[in-house]
């Protein structure tokens, strides 16, 4: 597509990629901050996969059988050992870690995983981490299964027809396929894919299982989540994702307002549950891991009792974790060779991804930005990823309606003009959504779902010198009014250079089949 549209395009999907990592970072804020248990069995996978990497290169070189027993054996007394770490006086406050805390430890992590060679942290905690989540896929499966839960959740709410609710507005079409993202289609995986994968594949031949393998186990946990939450009480669903400007910060009031919902739920269902599951408190628990591993625990408690509903709780959540981190690492690490290529142009050392400086700068740099927009977002509610988490399924299916209009141009130069329609149909059904959700949530004229609109709302409540509900003073309405205006420039930016992209592979298509 020439050189001056990858100059053009990388830089933004640079800042996409800073993004999508910074709100998964946040996801691990939220589940594991304040949290001893479960900040103790994330985080011991970090010294278990590097011991195993020591293990399997350095010590006894090749006994993969050997350091994956070693490995899921002390993963397994890492989970026991985290409760006995909960309720221990002095550990406790050991291991229990501000959101502040938790973000610049991913940071570092993030940080070593791309810089250290991949043997390792990267390779042997991923390798890991995966038989943490297909045994846990299974377990989860074998106990849905087994538990048969209920759907508590009506098949359609009343949100599904106003288009407004608690935890996210806008209608079915388009916005739906920007809220559900990984289990679908996801461009993270798709820059993953081409990024790491290639790197730790032994043959050509693994591609299909990892890749198609891969994603269907990530469907399957879909599902799984899916399940978890309408099979849990709706009034719970809502006090768990429903942010604390609406609901209150207290027990009383969020059982009060969500029952105004049509959804009954009390202060004391509330507080038993966050007293099964040994935690602080449910409220406002947004992020989808937190529901997650609730909605699982409260499933395998049919079977086992509610005895062990914490242990269930903190698995589900050590499963996501875990999950989360090998993102956060092969992530960071794909950022950085996007930042060579990108800087690799102007200085040549950049090019050379076996030189250390390079790759240590590199790093920093990509830790730097994503992490930035962490710190600012846990700290401020109003600022860094907490601004821009509206963007966060538009970035992330742009991506995917990018990698499946470069699939179909890739079929196009190879002549492959037959097969066209199995990457252009999926690709026509992306663009259509996704780029009507981007262009939707900018000009919408609701401003509960416009960006501009939205902005033009608080303009005009300021200018009477009055402050709309959840804003508690002038200049965080400012600053709102500075972030609508923030996403909808990004926004607009991301959707051009997206249909650009798509634009310029249809006249290569166009060409190639003429010339063919």
């Amino acid at each position: 597509m020439g050189s001056w549209s990858s100059w053009l395009f990388t830089p933004s999907l640079s800042s996409c990629w800073q993004f999508l990592l910074a709100v998964l970072a946040l996801v691990v804020v939220k589940a594991t901050a304040m949290s001893p248990w479960s900040a103790f069995t994330s985080f011991a996978t970090i010294p278990i996969a590097m011991l195993m990497g020591l293990y399997m290169w350095k010590i006894r070189p090749g006994a993969v059988l050997q350091a994956t027993a070693i490995g899921i054996s002390l993963l397994m007394l890492s989970l026991v050992l985290g409760r006995f770490v909960a309720t221990h006086p002095t550990l406790s406050k050991l291991f229990t870690f501000s959101e502040v805390q938790i973000a610049f430890g991913l940071m570092i992590y993030g940080f070593f995983a791309s810089a250290l060679p991949v043997w390792l942290l990267l390779a042997p905690r991923d390798y890991l981490s995966t038989f943490m989540k297909l045994g846990t896929v299974i377990i989860i499966g074998l106990g849905v299964f087994i538990a048969n839960p209920e759907v508590k959740m009506p098949a359609l709410t009343q949100y599904a027809q106003t288009g407004i609710g608690p935890v996210w507005q806008g209608s079915l079409f388009p916005f739906l396929m920007i809220t559900i993202a990984c289990g679908a289609v996801s461009g993270f995986h798709a820059l993953i894919s081409s990024g790491t994968s290639p790197k730790l594949l032994d043959k050509e031949s693994h591609v299909r299982l990892v890749g198609y393998g891969s994603m269907l186990g990530e469907s399957f946990v879909a599902i799984m989540a899916l399940i978890s939450a309408v099979s849990m009480e709706p009034g719970l669903y809502f006090a768990i994702n429903s942010p604390a400007s609406i609901i209150g910060k207290t027990e009383e009031t969020a059982a009060q307002i969500i029952s105004s919902w049509g959804f009954n739920i009390s202060a004391e269902e509330l507080k038993r549950i966050a007293q099964l599951i040994e935690e602080p408190t449910i409220l406002s628990k947004v992020g989808g891991a937190p529901a997650f591993a609730i909605g699982i625990a409260l499933i395998f408690a049919r079977i086992t009792g509610e005895a062990l509903l914490s242990f269930w709780y903190h698995f589900a959540i050590l499963f996501e974790v875990v999950f989360i981190l090998t993102t956060i690492d092969s992530g960071t690490r794909v950022g950085r060779y996007i930042l060579q290529d990108l800087l690799g142009g102007v200085i040549k050392s950049f090019r050379d991804y076996s030189n250390p400086w390079a790759n240590m700068t590199a790093s920093f740099i990509t830790v730097a930005l994503w992490g930035y927009f962490l710190y600012a977002g846990v700290i401020d509610p109003y600022g860094g990823i907490r601004s821009l988490w509206p963007l966060f399924g538009i970035s992330n299916q742009l991506l995917a309606t990018t990698a499946l209009t470069l699939a179909v141009l890739y079929l196009a130069k190879n002549r492959k003009f037959k097969y066209l329609w199995v990457a252009g149909f999926p690709a026509l059904l992306m663009a259509i959504n996704t780029i009507s959700a981007g262009i939707l949530k900018v000009f919408h004229p609701d401003p509960r779902i416009g960006f501009l609109a939205h902005a033009n709302f608080i303009s005009q409540n300021v200018a009477m010198g009055e402050l709309p509900a959840g804003i508690n003073s002038f200049e965080i309405a400012q600053r709102v009014i500075m972030n609508d205006y923030t996403n909808a420039f990004l926004g607009t930016l991301y959707v051009a250079l997206v249909s650009l992209v798509i634009l310029l592979t249809l006249k290569e298509v166009i060409s190639s089949w003429q010339k063919s």
